[in-house]
C-alpha cells in the first residue's frame, strides 16, 4: 500500500519502515491524527489526545533512527491505548466521573513496556465506566459507535479500542479482558485480539482498581489488539513478563506452537449448545469456518467436547466474575447484596458479587475441577473453536440496572447475561484465546471466532490465529472508514 494508506500498514510494517527511514514517525503520527479529525467526530472512539508530548517523542525517535541507535520493536509507532491504562501526565479516567481530572504520575505497567519497546502514545480510547460493561459509554465522554453500523455498540469495554482499530487510526492497541473485554469488541468491530493466558502479562495501573492499588483481579488480563494476528504476536513478546513482585527471580518462556504448521494442528469446534444457542447468522458463518478449514486440509472435529457443560462452566465463571468485581463496594452494599433472594439475573449477580471468602473457595476448587478438563481435553486436541457471542453487535441500550437488559438473539428475549456465556470457558480456566473475523451477518456486521488453547500456549493459538485470518480474508474495513 501507498504512503497515502499507511493507515492500513501493521504495526510491524509501519515499524520496519520507520527503521529503514522510507518514513518517519511524525509523518505517521500526523497522519493518524489528520485521519481522526476526519473521520472520528461520529465515532467517539478517541476521547482524549497527548500531542505535544507524542509530536515531542515522535522527533526524538526519527532523531534516533538517523544516529543509527538501537531500536525497539515498535520504534516510532504511533498508537492510542485504552483509558482505562494508566498514562503518566495524561489525564486517564476509566469513564468515572470521579476522575476526570486525575492526570497519573506513572505509567500502567503495559503501557511502560510498550513505550520502552518505541511506541509513541497519543491518545486514549473510551470506554463503559470502571470498564464494567460489553458497551462503551460513560458519562465523561459519550457513547462510541460501531464503525459498521452506528445503531450497535461497538463493544466494550475495549470499545473504543476495537472502533480505533476498524477505522484506521491506530495500527496497536492494548485492552483488557475479564468478561470478554478484548473477545468482545474484536468481535463486534471486525479486528483481532489476543486473550493471553493469565498471569503473563502485568496489569498494575489498571483502573479499576483504583489508582494506588496493587492487586490484581482473578480473571483479569491485558492484552493486545490489532488488525493482523502478526503485530499480536509481536506485542505479546513485548508485554509477556513477571510482574513487579516475581521480576527479581522468574522468568516467562512460553512454549512455541504446538506444530510448525497451523494445518497440522488438531482442532475441535463447538459452535452452538442448546444451553446458549447462538444465533442463525453465528451458525452459518461458523460452520462456513469449520468447512473452509476442512477443505484447506485441517482436520476439525465438531463434536469433541471437555469434559464438562457449557452450562456448568458458565456457571462457575460468573459466579467468579462477579465476586471478582466486589472490590470497589462499601461493606454495607454487599450486605445488602448478599441479602437479595430474588430469582432474577440481577438476584444472581449481587449475591456472588457479596459472596463470602469460604464459597469462593467452593467455586474456585470447581475451576480447579474445569481447568483439569480442559488439560485432559488438550491430549487430544490443540485448539477449541468457540463463538465469541451468541450474535454480532447489539444495539445500544444504556438502561439501568445493567443486568436487568434483555437482548434478542434470533427473535427471543433473552436476559443480558446470556451474552456473558461463550466468553466463560475459556475465562474461568485462564486459558489464552484470539479472535479474529471470518464473517458477516445478513445486517453487515463482523462476526469472529475464539480460537482457545492450552494454559500458556498461547504461541499456539495465535500461530493458528493467522491460518484462519488468511484464509477468511483478514479484518473489514467499514464504509465509515473510507
Amino acid at each position: 500500500m501507498s504512503d497515502s494508506e499507511m493507515h492500513w500498514w501493521s504495526a510491524t510494517e509501519t515499524a520496519q519502515r520507520i527503521a529503514a527511514k522510507e518514513v518517519s514517525s511524525r509523518e505517521v503520527l500526523e497522519h493518524m491524527v489528520a485521519r481522526a479529525d476526519h473521520l472520528d467526530g461520529p465515532i467517539n472512539a478517541i476521547v482524549r489526545r497527548d500531542l505535544d508530548r507524542a509530536r515531542a517523542t515522535a522527533d526524538a525517535a526519527d532523531a534516533a533512527v538517523m544516529s543509527g541507535q538501537e531500536l525497539g520493536p515498535f520504534h516510532g509507532l504511533p498508537m492510542t491505548v485504552k483509558d482505562s491504562f494508566q498514562t503518566e501526565g495524561c489525564i486517564t479516567t476509566s469513564g468515572a466521573p470521579e476522575l476526570a481530572d486525575f492526570v497519573p504520575p506513572e505509567d500502567a505497567d503495559p503501557v511502560r513496556r510498550l513505550r520502552d519497546a518505541g511506541a509513541v502514545i497519543w491518545g486514549k480510547t473510551n470506554l463503559p465506566i470502571w470498564a464494567g460493561d460489553i458497551q462503551s459509554y460513560n458519562e465523561v465522554y459519550g457513547t462510541t459507535l460501531n464503525p459498521f453500523h452506528p445503531d450497535r455498540t461497538c463493544g466494550g469495554s475495549s470499545g473504543g479500542s476495537a472502533a480505533s482499530l476498524a477505522m484506521g487510526f491506530t495500527s496497536l492497541e492494548v485492552g483488557s479482558d475479564i468478561g470478554g473485554s478484548i473477545r468482545v469488541p474484536a468481535h463486534y468491530s471486525g479486528v483481532v485480539g489476543h486473550k493471553p493466558s493469565f498471569g503473563i502479562v502485568p496489569s498494575h495501573g489498571q483502573i479499576p482498581g483504583m489508582p494506588g492499588t496493587y492487586s490484581q483481579a482473578d480473571i483479569a488480563v491485558t492484552g493486545p489488539m490489532a488488525r493482523h494476528v502478526e503485530d499480536l504476536e509481536l506485542a505479546m513478546n513485548v508485554l509477556t513478563g513477571p510482574d513487579r513482585w516475581n521480576a527479581p527471580a522468574w522468568k516467562i518462556d512460553l512454549p512455541a506452537p504446538r506444530q510448525e504448521s497451523a494445518r497440522d494442528l488438531r482442532v475441535a469446534a463447538w459452535i452452538d449448545d442448546p444451553s446458549s444457542p447462538v444465533d442463525t447468522d453465528t451458525k452459518r458463518v461458523l460452520s462456513a469456518l469449520v468447512s473452509t478449514l476442512t477443505a484447506n486440509g485441517v482436520s476439525v472435529d465438531d463434536s469433541a467436547r471437555p469434559g464438562f457443560t457449557l452450562e456448568k462452566a458458565v456457571d462457575v465463571f460468573q459466579r467468579l466474575l462477579y465476586g471478582a468485581l466486589s472490590g470497589g463496594h462499601p461493606r454495607e452494599k454487599l450486605d445488602h447484596m448478599a441479602a437479595d433472594t430474588s430469582d432474577t439475573p440481577l438476584g444472581f449477580v449481587k449475591r456472588n458479587t457479596a459472596m463470602r471468602h469460604r464459597d469462593w473457595l467452593s467455586n474456585h476448587e470447581r475451576r480447579l475441577q474445569i481447568r483439569k478438563r480442559w488439560e485432559e481435553f488438550f491430549f487430544d486436541f490443540d485448539i477449541m473453536l468457540m463463538p465469541v457471542q451468541p450474535r454480532d453487535a447489539i444495539e445500544h441500550d444504556h438502561t439501568e440496572p445493567q443486568f436487568d437488559r434483555t437482548v434478542m438473539i434470533d427473535g427471543v428475549q433473552r436476559p443480558y447475561t446470556d451474552l456473558f456465556t461463550w466468553v466463560g470457558p475459556a475465562g474461568v480456566a485462564y486459558l489464552p484465546a484470539t479472535v479474529v473475523p471470518v464473517g458477516m451477518s445478513e445486517a453487515g456486521l463482523p462476526i469472529g471466532v475464539q480460537i482457545v488453547a492450552p494454559y500458556l500456549e498461547d504461541r499456539t493459538a495465535l500461530h493458528f490465529a493467522k491460518l484462519v485470518s488468511e484464509l477468511c480474508g483478514g479484518c473489514p474495513r467499514p464504509s465509515a472508514a473510507t
